[in-house]
């Protein structure tokens, strides 16, 4: 006798609704973690823009999706010549955003409804507009606030030329000459993102000063957290010497930069973790660290570091089973001799999302610009997800994922606002693909996500992909995510752990068992015959058992238990 099984789409379990619980000791060792992209979540005040306000109207729907903390994109005082990363006040949230009353309500909201609030911090540079930048150009050569960044006389006859030869990740050079105040052509500054975005010197006290006491000012205001953008930055090597070579961005991920990665960093992190321990209420430090290697990211979660870092090596992993498990066991194994909980992610806001990049041929990389096979992306989608969820350690879902949002790779170049795409070289500059603001009901201005239009346009039929489009509806790719989560919030042999047991497995597909969890996930462009392992929990597609024998299409992953 053979048996059916379709998505599962039923109402949420009773964990879906245990997410008010008070999360155990080490929440962060297993929690998932969902990143809010402000100015793209929810518009309050329909000018366009997401606000903290808008975001603190939406926490309910995030405690019903069965997320554990919230990570909030930067809303700080900023020019927003890099959407936030460019800051101005780290202690002020910019207008656009709200206020610091605004910040407080979102975070006393969070904590009533059982969320967790995780800020980003941007240490590695400031805006041009931050007064200390403002003042050592005002001040001209020799003042003693250029210290606090590295500003270099530059090379040549009349110092015309850039004081070395790194490039910057946006694309030119790495420098750019100030207008000194007698109005000549003066010094030069480093940036390794937008000219806007000077670097700091962390070899100068008042930097470590200024951002030990940041991270307080945040604390005393209860967040539970902080992400650190460019963790790896910070520290440059003495000297600040040449690569001695161009194309300097194809060198990333690959090896240790003079700009990346140095050793240094690791004091800068033992100090602030000295700093949160302080603080009741397990606090903790997620690192955004692109390193050469997962045994390079793994030093930045020693013990007595940061807690958590970002997986880029998995996120750029294509939809293999083989390159897959790799990953996946180097993760593991980098992992454990720091006691650390790996971390899984799919998407994120500098990244095409992963409905887009899995609809394409694989080695294309994390920015694509073509749409590809939508049916095809969103399916391996669904199924990277339960893939995701069912791994030891924690995982982050980025805003929208959730409702199985493709990128929006056909914006019109006017309308495009990432700094990357109006530079030269360097990155592709299409970020704002994933940028656009998320669907929340079928019709009405901006799908529900404000009243006065959106600041990305919107595609037609943006609606169909609405949270009242998907809500109860089985099948759905929010009501998979609501049952993943709750069925991993439910089952003691989810979440938090440093190993999985791997499953004999037909080519191209991955088979592993947690305790009295099995997971499969068939990565092959053909059905496959498993054993059915057990009792059926949940699949990303449409599954049929018979005789003890379970046939799994292609790009589908199944959940079984065994107890």
């Amino acid at each position: 006798m053979s048996q059916q099984h379709s998505p599962s789409g039923s109402s949420l379990t009773e964990a879906a609704v245990a997410t008010v619980a008070a999360p155990p000791r080490d929440w962060w060792r297993d929690a998932v973690i969902y990143q809010v992209y402000p100015r793209s979540f929810a518009d309050s005040n329909g000018d366009g823009m997401g606000d903290l306000e808008g975001v603190r109207s939406r926490l309910p729907y995030l405690r019903d999706l069965g997320v554990d903390a919230v990570w909030l994109s930067p809303f700080y005082a900023s020019p927003q010549a890099d959407a936030g990363y460019d800051v101005a006040d780290y202690r002020a949230v910019d207008p656009m955003f709200g206020n610091l009353l605004d910040a407080d309500a979102l975070i006393r909201d969070a904590h009533e409804l059982g969320l967790r609030i995780i800020v980003d911090l941007v240490p590695n540079h400031s805006s041009d507009q931050h007064e200390w930048f403002r003042r050592a150009v005002a001040e001209g050569p020799g003042s003693p606030l250029r210290d606090r960044y590295h500003f270099r006389p530059g090379k040549g006859r009349n110092g015309e030329l850039p004081p070395n030869d790194w490039e910057s990740i946006f694309g030119g050079p790495a420098w750019t000459r100030v207008t000194e105040p007698d109005g000549t052509p003066g010094e030069w500054y480093l940036h390794l993102f937008a000219p806007e975005q000077p670097d700091f010197n962390w070899e100068h006290p008042a930097v470590g000063d200024e951002f030990r006491s940041i991270l307080r000012f945040w604390l005393d205001m209860g967040v539970d957290g902080f992400r650190i953008d460019v963790a790896h930055g910070l520290v440059k090597a003495d000297g600040l010497p040449d690569l001695g070579t161009h194309d300097q961005l194809k060198l990333l991920g690959n090896d240790v930069m003079p700009f990346f990665d140095q050793d240094g960093v690791h004091e800068v992190y033992r100090q602030w973790r000295l700093i949160l321990d302080e603080y009741s209420g397990e606090r903790i430090f997620v690192a955004e660290a692109w390193t050469p290697t997962v045994e390079r990211t793994a030093l930045y979660v020693r013990p007595d570091e940061l807690h958590q870092a970002f997986n880029f090596q998995y996120l750029g992993t294509d939809w293999d089973a083989k390159e897959l498990r790799a990953v996946i066991d180097r993760t593991l194994e980098a992992m454990r001799p720091v006691g650390a909980p790996a971390t899984w992610v799919l998407s994120n806001h500098d990244v095409t999302r992963h409905a887009t990049r899995f609809a394409n041929p694989p080695g294309l990389g994390t920015q694509i610009r073509t749409a590809g096979d939508r049916a095809l992306g969103l399916r391996r989608a669904r199924a990277a997800t339960l893939l995701m969820l069912a791994l030891p350690g924690s995982a982050y879902v980025y805003q929208g994922e959730e409702l199985g949002l493709p990128d929006v790779v056909d914006l019109p170049d006017e309308v495009r606002q990432d700094p990357a795409y109006f530079r030269g070289e360097g990155q592709d500059g299409f970020r704002d693909g994933c940028r656009v603001p998320i669907p929340w009901t079928r019709a009405g201005s901006s799908y529900g996500f404000g009243s006065g239009g959106s600041w990305l346009p919107q595609p037609a039929g943006w609606g169909e992909l609405s949270v009242e489009a998907q809500t109860g509806v089985p099948g759905s790719t929010l009501e998979l995510y609501r049952e993943a989560l709750a069925a991993r919030r439910s089952r003691p042999d989810l979440g938090a752990g440093e190993a999985v047991e791997w499953l004999r497995a037909p080519e191209g597909v991955l088979a592993f068992r947690r305790g009295e969890f099995v997971c499969v996930a068939n990565t092959g462009g053909e059905a496959v015959t498993t054993p059915a392992y057990g009792r059926l929990l949940l699949a990303s597609g449409e599954i049929t058992e018979a005789d003890g024998e379970a046939k799994v299409p292609a790009d589908t992953t199944v959940w079984w238990t065994t107890g």
